[in-house]
C-alpha cells in the first residue's frame, strides 16, 4: 500500500514535518512517526492507512506502486534497478535509513 521511505519522500516534497502530515491526515504525531519508522510497507488499521495516502494525494503527491507507471506530470522520485536489472545496493541516508550493515 505505502511503504514508511514513500511516507519520507512524499513530506520531503511536500515541505512539511511529521506533525503537519499528522494535522493533515487527522491523525496524532506518534501514529505518523510509528508509520514512518517501519521497516518496509507500513502495517496498520487500514483506516489510518487510507487516511494518510488521501491526505498525501490531496496535497498533491502520486504514489507510485512498485513496477507501476506513472500517469502524472512533474517532478517525482522512484527507487529503479542498476543496469544489470538488479536492486540498487541500499547505501542509506544519514537523515532517515541504516544500510543494512548498520541495522544488523
Amino acid at each position: 500500500m505505502i511503504t514508511a521511505q514513500q511516507m519520507r519522500a512524499s513530506r520531503a516534497l511536500l515541505g512539511i514535518d511529521q506533525r503537519q502530515l499528522a494535522g493533515l491526515a487527522g491523525l496524532s504525531l506518534p501514529t505518523i512517526q510509528r508509520m514512518e519508522s517501519s521497516d518496509g510497507q507500513v502495517r496498520g488499521v487500514i483506516d489510518t492507512l487510507v487516511k494518510v495516502i488521501g491526505a498525501l494525494e490531496s496535497a498533491g503527491i502520486e504514489l507510485i506502486g512498485e513496477n507501476a507507471p506513472s500517469t502524472g506530470i512533474g517532478r517525482g522520485v522512484r527507487l529503479r534497478e542498476t543496469m544489470d536489472g538488479k536492486a540498487a545496493n541500499p547505501v542509506g541516508s544519514i537523515l532517515f535509513d541504516q544500510t543494512k550493515a548498520e541495522a544488523e
